[in-house]
């Protein structure tokens, strides 16, 4: 029995997969690489029992929880000019090439600012390079801009541009005992927590309490403020005798007067 789990390039499954492992270190958990474009094919066709990818996703058939946002980077060569800027908008690329890969996983829903390059580049590392050669630049999450990194090369933000967002997707049908671990390990879920809630919840015995209820002490027995009071005296205990009175204090009692000096 294995777990296999694809995922896109720029996602990082490292902490799911450190969790899947202190869980349930008898079940191996398979990872599978695979493009932007096979990632739905990989669940539909059962290459894999669930993937990270970027939305959109086909929900025909699949489910897909949203995880988090990526943030938007301009990758530019290091001795550009715009890279001595903290973060850019669109209108500093206003008169940039700006590069468009086919495989663009950024939802563009206004044209792409700057000038068009004269072809698309096949892919997001093709385009990389190409920003390395002084060609154009490119406009990708900030993931894939780590993923390519180079030393000619680094990156600015780019606030108005648009987002990618990485969500976890699995088929409709699949309700097994592995997949609803792995979703609840995404969804940060403790080792104690399900979707019945915490066992204290069922009714059943909280393990930091134990067996006895915490209100119980107090209801039998002495209350607990007898004690601090000091009214009852332990069970079983003699009774403390006055101290011997002094001979200022007999004195006092019978209502003779002190000596002086």
């Amino acid at each position: 029995m294995t777990f296999r789990l694809a995922y896109v390039p720029g996602v990082t499954p490292a902490k799911w997969v450190r969790t899947w492992r202190e869980r349930l270190p008898e079940v191996p958990l398979t990872l599978v690489r695979v493009t932007a474009a096979e990632a739905e094919t990989a669940v539909r066709r059962g290459e894999a029992d669930a993937v990270l990818l970027r939305l959109p996703v086909d929900r025909d058939g699949l489910h897909a929880i949203p995880l988090y946002i990526e943030a938007t980077v301009a990758i530019v060569p290091k001795d550009h000019f715009l890279a001595a800027a903290e973060e850019l908008s669109e209108q500093d690329l206003a008169d940039e090439v700006v590069l468009h890969p086919l495989d663009d996983v950024l939802e563009w829903t206004a044209p792409l600012p700057g000038k068009p390059a004269f072809e698309r580049p096949a892919t997001t590392e093709d385009a990389v390079e190409l920003v390395s050669a002084g060609i154009g630049l490119l406009i990708a999450p900030q993931s894939l801009a780590r993923l390519h990194h180079r030393k000619d090369l680094t990156y600015r933000p780019l606030p108005s541009g648009p987002v990618s967002q990485v969500a976890l997707s699995w088929p409709a049908g699949e309700t097994s005992e592995l997949m609803e671990q792995f979703i609840g390990i995404v969804r940060g879920r403790t080792v104690n927590s399900s979707r019945g809630g915490q066992p204290a919840e069922r009714g059943g015995q909280s393990p930091e309490l134990g067996a006895q209820p915490a209100k119980s002490a107090e209801r039998g027995g002495q209350p607990a403020k007898s004690a601090e009071r000091g009214a009852q005296p332990a069970k079983g205990g003699a009774r403390r005798k006055p101290a011997a009175n002094t001979g200022r204090q007999r004195n006092a009692a019978r209502g003779k007067p002190r000596r002086r000096g």
